[in-house]
């Protein structure tokens, strides 16, 4: 497929298969330095301008600017021997081949949103490549397709695709970095209505192991399946989207339930009705640990959070008719355009200018981890009531339920490398968050103990994982090799049976598996 024309420089993407390099011998940094301006032609941005090491006075704040985590913030991380931040495809380019033939493991950041840092971290000398200044994005207001960087964040993508009255399926968070986001999968609430991102992606430009520049012609259609949801830590030059109509106006909503005000029942029929309800209303269930009236009471309150494409009347018949249970008033329901909806569900005051959505991510003020899981059947009500109990026991900070159907239901799992489709009631994320580092590993303990209390309740045989929250927990590799076997562990439970399509094609694109992390996909050869 042809790429439409503008004035920017070709973009970014991010390609499953590559998160590292293979270190064969002593990597040598000086040499890498030196190679880069050897394979670059650009005259309008020097690569050497681009790169940052220990001795720049800026080094530090490059580093820390998209680090949204402080478990990655103590002394103990490892940091890298350079950051490259390309400002055009042949920075990209030189940086796979001057890392390649240095021996330097590479790892590759967007947004820096990764749950376990696998993007800017690693325990053998690396250098990161970071997409931040690659940010451009180029709307087409007749195909209704754009253009988008991979260092572009969705806030940046979410304003410009709403000059046009358009909008794109993707994440919530405004701060993501589209190159990740994308790669993994891409959810938010309008997946019922238009499925994922990746459902929505119709072209790209990709950087491969050699440092050649491919698009979907060129890569062909296998290594095309592959980057839509096979992984997200990988070059590339650009992603062709494809952007989806929502109308004028849209209408919110945010109630509370505490458990006496019957917020179980509601829950309950929550899940029955959830996955069946019209393709245009997405409701979300966010479970809480609060403080009670009494000093030290702990309680779990539920908050159910919705967006309808469409105006309160035709909201309120609906729910009325298919889930009277929630209790939704006029009162409740604000309507508003879709850019203004993307600030509400961050929680940012209505009323804030939208330009708020450019804004770049702080440095990390919190300490987090967080885990998935998928739900297939209906949770009973004592089963609900056990889960609130161990909320408070366990001090999980929240739960986020994200419901299927619709849209989700209508798309082969096989159809990209992202499986998790029909057959699944909604999307479990936990999420814990502390303040103090000397807790760390008390609440991550706690966590993975919430984790395995839900196991009666959750997927199985896999238990299934969603790729965008990474999770180390499920297995990994050291950073250095990969072993098939404990690959199939983490990579059945991210892509279930995909995980051998994967694998073939990386041994075809990749056979000497250069690119590679601890959670990264192996190469599997015929035999």
């Amino acid at each position: 497929m042809k790429m439409f024309q503008s004035s920017t420089l070709i973009f970014q993407i991010i390609i499953i298969l590559i998160s590292i390099s293979l270190a064969t011998s002593e990597p040598n940094i000086l040499n890498f330095l030196k190679c880069l301006p050897t394979h670059t032609n650009s005259t309008k941005s020097p690569i050497l301008e681009t790169v940052y090491t220990p001795r720049n006075s800026s080094f530090e704040s490059k580093l820390l600017a998209y680090i949204r985590n402080r478990r990655f913030l103590t002394s103990k991380t490892p940091k890298p021997l350079a950051i490259i931040a390309p400002k055009d495809i042949t920075h990209v380019q030189a940086t796979v081949i001057c890392a390649k033939s240095n021996g330097l493991q590479v790892r590759i950041r967007s947004g820096g949103h990764d749950y376990e840092g696998l993007s800017f971290i690693s325990d053998v000398p690396f250098v990161i490549l970071d997409m931040f200044n690659l940010r451009e994005i180029y709307v087409d207001s007749n195909s209704m397709n754009a253009q988008v960087q991979s260092g572009a964040t969705l806030g940046e993508l979410y304003y410009a695709v709403a000059k046009t009255a358009a909008a794109f399926p993707a994440g919530v968070c405004h701060t993501l970095g589209t190159g990740g986001h994308f790669s993994g999968g891409g959810y938010g609430n309008l997946m019922r209505k238009y499925g994922l991102s990746i459902d929505n992606i119709v072209d790209a430009t990709i950087v491969d192991v050699n440092g050649n520049v491919l698009d979907r012609k060129s890569m062909g259609e296998d290594l095309f399946w592959a980057i839509r949801g096979g992984g997200g830590a990988s070059f590339g030059v650009d992603w062709v989207i494809k952007l989806v109509y929502v109308p004028e106006k849209v209408t919110v909503f945010s109630i509370s339930r505490s458990l006496e005000q019957c917020a179980t029942d509601v829950v309950y029929r929550w899940q029955h009705v959830a996955t069946k309800l019209d393709n245009d209303l997405f409701v979300r269930v966010m479970p809480k640990v609060v403080n009670g009236s009494k000093v030290g009471e702990r309680k779990v309150e539920v908050s159910f959070i919705g967006m309808f494409l469409g105006q309160t009347e035709r909201l309120l018949e609906i729910t009325k008719k298919s889930f009277p249970e929630l209790g939704l008033k006029r009162q409740d329901c604000k309507e508003m355009s879709w850019i203004e909806s993307t600030l509400f569900w961050e929680g940012i005051p209505q009323g804030t200018p939208i330009e708020v959505l450019l804004e770049r991510p702080e440095v990390a003020s919190v300490f987090m981890k967080m885990k998935s899981d998928y739900v297939k059947n209906v949770i009973p009500k004592s089963g609900l009531e056990s889960i609130w109990k161990w909320m408070i026991k366990y001090d999980l900070t929240l739960m986020q339920w994200n419901p299927y159907g619709g849209r989700m239901n209508e798309i082969s799992e096989f159809d990209t490398p992202f499986p998790h489709r029909a057959g699944n009631l909604f999307l479990v994320q936990y999420i814990s968050i502390w303040n103090n580092e000397g807790d760390t590993r008390k609440r991550m303990d706690l966590l993975r103990k919430m984790y395995e209390a839900m196991t009666p309740y959750v997927s199985r045989n896999p238990r299934e994982t969603f790729l965008n929250y990474r999770d180390n927990d499920i297995g990994r590799n050291p950073s250095n090799f990969t072993d098939f076997r404990k690959a199939q562990i983490y990579g059945q439970k991210y892509f279930k049976k995909n995980f051998q399509r994967l694998a073939k094609i990386k041994a075809r694109v990749d056979p000497d598996n250069f690119f590679k992390n601890e959670q990264s996909i192996p190469p599997l050869f015929s035999s």
